[in-house]
């Protein structure tokens, strides 16, 4: 089976552990005691040779140095042919910039998200004559590498938090978060690593799917705030938690979605540790908890 897809980075922004935080699950993961996990991103081929990045991690050249499958084929030849990005946040575009070694492929997002980046003059170190910039208008499919086609659809969500103005909408619909369909070899997939609620329109879209990876950022949406590292909830992130009445878990509950597997989660979700109750929980409810590295068949 040729459509794949391997997890760079199953944890949120900031990594596992993250550089100035002494929670417990950084704590245990700098000991080597749980497995540490770099930012958010996925690798997708659909023919097993060239392959697409979702979203640009600022880990990206660790990562790409520990998946084999996009390793060099020769002296500057690469199976990457395509970056595509859910929304503009730090933590999914910043890789863009170790991107830049004029190493030819093309950058699909959506036009709100190309403003974003086109604002910012650092990154015009993407050369505009090696690194193809492409639109992806929303629900209009798009081949991102040979045999792979994508469809962006919209997903609650917020701006990018340098966007951020004094009134912060975090069920926002619209370009500035999106969740992604993939299709190859007559199946489908979606990647879906930013979400605020589960609406009945994506509940609609979602219904059969073989595949999904999920938003899985906080256990609780005042988990933050509980352990003394801030003040914001993943409601105001523009998160669903996982657990709760109004979670992921249980508003997946009884959907014809035959895997499952969360991703982008923060350094302080307890289902960063293997042996915890929260993590038994997911699984038991029918979850994959990601994990750098992974690779599935789709």
């Amino acid at each position: 089976m040729s459509f794949r897809a391997h997890i760079l980075g199953a944890a949120a922004g900031g990594g596992l552990p993250q550089w100035n935080c002494g929670c417990e699950n950084c704590t245990l993961a700098r000991a080597g005691h749980i497995p540490a996990q770099t930012q958010s991103s996925l690798a997708v081929t659909g023919n097993g040779t060239d392959w697409a990045i979702l979203n640009a991690s600022p880990d990206i050249r660790q990562q790409l140095s520990a998946a084999v499958p996009l390793h060099p084929t020769g002296l500057r030849e690469m199976p990457l042919r395509s970056v595509l990005l859910t929304n503009g946040d730090i933590d999914h575009v910043a890789g863009l910039l170790t991107l830049r070694e004029v190493q030819p492929f093309r950058l699909y997002a959506t036009r709100s998200i190309h403003e974003a980046l086109a604002a910012n003059p650092i990154f015009d170190a993407l050369r505009s004559d090696v690194v193809d910039r492409r639109e992806i208008a929303l629900e209009q499919p798009e081949e991102i590498a040979p045999g792979l086609t994508a469809t962006l659809f919209p997903v609650p969500g917020k701006v990018p938090l340098y966007l951020e103005g004094e009134t912060v909408e975090t069920d926002l619909i619209g370009e500035q978060t999106v969740g992604v369909e993939l299709r190859a070899e007559g199946r489908t997939a979606y990647y879906i690593p930013g979400c605020a609620a589960l609406t009945a329109e994506l509940r609609i879209r979602l219904g059969g799917a073989a595949t999904l990876f999920f938003d899985g950022t906080l256990w609780t949406d005042d988990e933050m705030v509980r352990a003394g590292l801030g003040q914001k909830t993943g409601k105001r992130m523009g998160h669903m938690s996982m657990s709760g009445a109004d979670g992921s878990i249980r508003a997946f509950d009884g959907m014809d979605i035959a895997r499952r597997i969360f991703v982008h989660m923060n350094n302080t979700n307890p289902v960063m540790r293997p042996n915890s109750s929260e993590r038994a929980k997911a699984e038991a409810a029918g979850w994959t908890i990601g994990q750098d590295g992974m690779e599935f068949a789709l």
